[in-house]
């Protein structure tokens, strides 16, 4: 219904994105593997493949969310060259209400990780509230903490706090980049009454990045689901 572009260049536009792929679970539902593609015409194709799997060990279920990506140009290329590859890892532990995560993301090649102008999402095992560590040649890690309240008797209250650090990003503005963000975020979900299910959630973010202008944004989220 639209053009679209890619955050790499937003002001080069196309009339088609598409894409597809599979997702397969097995393993008691425990693990599921997927492989998707995709394509923005003349601009960049994508192929994606993703490991998800929990394991139970006695009172801990350990995770891990696994990712590959493959960017090259697509068609006249009307970007110029498009070629990353880009993984990640982010590893979990949860028990009782606590759960922690280590998140690790390289990206290598000539061009940054690819995406849709205007698009978010939570794709990259490093993904934030305001960034993602997908510049060019960059490093990154996350270190991150939730806690569910519902283990004390107040279902529905959550909290989490994360820090992601990157480094050795090109950027427009020269190489060895480096950045980090740091997020808060508390949300409670009305368990009963005339409100059941409205939900508020306060968040902040705070960035800093030696290519770019300093960031700190604090959001209020409330949602409130109707059934027709």
């Amino acid at each position: 219904m639209q053009d679209l572009s890619a955050w790499a260049a937003p002001g080069v536009m196309t009339d088609r994105f598409n894409y597809g792929g599979a997702e397969y679970r097995f393993n008691e539902q425990r693990t599921l593997v997927g492989v998707w593609h995709s394509q923005l015409k003349d601009i960049y194709q994508q192929s994606y493949f993703n490991v998800l799997h929990k394991q139970p060990v006695g009172d801990w279920v350990l995770g891990a969310n696994l990712g590959y990506f493959i960017d090259k140009d697509d068609g006249s290329a009307r970007i110029g060259n498009v070629s990353s590859r880009t993984a990640y890892g982010l590893f979990s532990a949860a028990t009782g209400g606590h759960t922690v995560y280590l998140g690790l993301q390289r990206v290598s090649g000539d061009t940054g990780w690819m995406s849709v102008f205007g698009s978010s999402g939570r794709t990259l095992g490093n993904d934030m509230f305001n960034g993602n560590f997908s510049n060019a040649d960059e490093r990154s890690w996350q270190v991150r903490y939730d806690y569910n309240f519902a283990a004390l008797g107040v279902p529905g209250l959550l909290a989490m706090v994360r820090y992601g650090h990157g480094d050795n990003a090109t950027t427009k503005q020269g190489t060895n980049g480096k950045e980090w963000e740091r997020d808060t975020e508390v949300g409670y979900t009305i368990q009963s009454g005339s409100f059941k299910n409205l939900s508020l959630r306060v968040n902040n973010a705070t960035n800093r990045r030696s290519f770019n202008s300093d960031f700190d944004q604090t959001r209020v989220v409330i949602s409130y689901p109707l059934s027709m």
